[in-house]
């Protein structure tokens, strides 16, 4: 009789759980193949339980030919624009890896559809189209996720840990992010993509915009979504027989009240890098790798900490398991994603472009212009 009483108070536990269906997958479109980065992004979402891609946007037929080649999908499975797959389908969501001056008619569209966007970074090529952006989102309710690979890796995640939720390293002082490579050229970069990065209409600028957002976007989480009192910047071309249009090196200093931060932006390193480094007035915790830490706290040495990534998605290392989970209502885009983050970070890249361009520091109006 006790076991049976056990059964069934187990059942009382548990059943409700067990009864729970499985989700059903978001559905998921993919908007523009002018971004490198897209090949990985479709190969991600084969083989998951949570979202179901069905259909891609894109008018470029040579694109459509290659990837539907590369990726064995039906042509069928590609529209020339997002009116032609909503009369076929109807997706949850959307991932945009168009030019970056195309950002801001595409959101507009999935708005007016109230379809939420997962967006590569950046937010936009420049602040008017960022301010427009954020109305269209405002005006229709949807969600905005701005993808940045370093959201992703766990050297970040434990350094903002360590800085911020720990405050282990006291009131943050200096804040350097360096983020770069040897140049799209250098680097492989497909014809397509590179005829647009290198134009600064299509692109927002070069090394700066391109790398420049990184740091902005993390700089902007680290203090909280504080807005900086000023923004100094100075950019080179130091290939211009590679990059006749665009800088391809520059330095961002961003000042707070009691802060500093440190953009360096490049497409003249020898190799890819990302890497924060954060000081507070007690220590320090640098990542210089996306798997290592190495931290100095009040009264110790130095320590260095080699981090594996986890295994199964989740939400502090999965882009796609946090747009599921923004689509589903379950939450919404916090940190470096954020539209809020990206509009401060946006407001600090237009601001460089300025101080480049008048060859001085430029002072930030107190409100906001959104």
């Amino acid at each position: 009789m006790k076991k049976l009483a056990g059964i069934i108070l187990l059942w009382f536990v548990i059943g409700p759980v067990l009864a729970q269906e499985p989700k059903p997958p978001v559905r998921l479109a993919i908007i523009g193949l002018n971004h490198d980065a897209v090949g990985d992004f479709i190969s991600r979402t084969r083989n998951r339980e949570d979202v179901q891609l069905v259909g891609i946007v894109e008018s470029n037929q040579t694109l459509v030919t290659s990837y539907a080649r590369l990726f064995n999908l039906n042509t069928n499975f590609f529209y020339s624009s997002l009116q032609d797959l909503l009369a076929k389908t109807n997706p949850q969501g959307v991932a945009v890896f168009t030019r970056t001056f195309d950002h801001r008619s595409v959101i507009e569209n999935c708005a007016a559809h109230k379809i939420d966007v997962l967006l590569e970074k950046p937010l936009a090529a420049n602040m008017d189209d960022a301010l427009a952006i954020a109305a269209a989102v405002k005006s229709s309710g949807i969600q905005i996720m701005v993808d940045y690979e370093t959201s992703w890796y766990p050297s970040i995640q434990h350094a903002y840990a360590i800085a911020n939720s720990q405050h282990a390293i006291g009131d943050l002082r200096k804040i350097v992010v360096i983020a770069g490579d040897q140049g799209p050229k250098e680097a492989g970069c497909s014809d397509e993509f590179l005829k647009w990065l290198t134009d600064p209409r299509l692109s927002g600028g070069g090394a700066l915009t391109d790398f420049g957002c990184y740091g902005a976007a993390l700089i902007t989480w680290l203090t909280d979504d504080q807005r900086p009192d000023s923004v100094l910047a100075t950019a080179q071309n130091l290939k211009p027989d590679v990059y006749a249009r665009v800088e391809d090196e520059a330095t961002i200093v961003i000042t707070y009240p009691k802060l500093q931060g440190i953009i360096q932006a490049s497409w003249n390193l020898p190799f890819s890098e990302r890497s924060l480094q954060i000081y507070g007035n007690t220590g320090y915790v640098l990542a210089p790798h996306m798997d290592l830490v190495r931290f100095r706290l009040p009264g110790t040495e130095e320590s260095e900490l080699q981090l594996q990534a986890q295994q199964e998605p989740g939400p502090l290392t999965d882009d796609i398991y946090n747009f599921v989970a923004i689509v589903r209502g379950e939450t919404n885009a916090i940190g470096p994603s954020s539209l809020q983050a990206n509009l401060i970070a946006m407001e600090i890249l237009d601001a460089a472009q300025k101080s480049i361009q008048l060859k001085k520091q430029i002072d930030l109006p107190k409100s906001t212009p959104w």
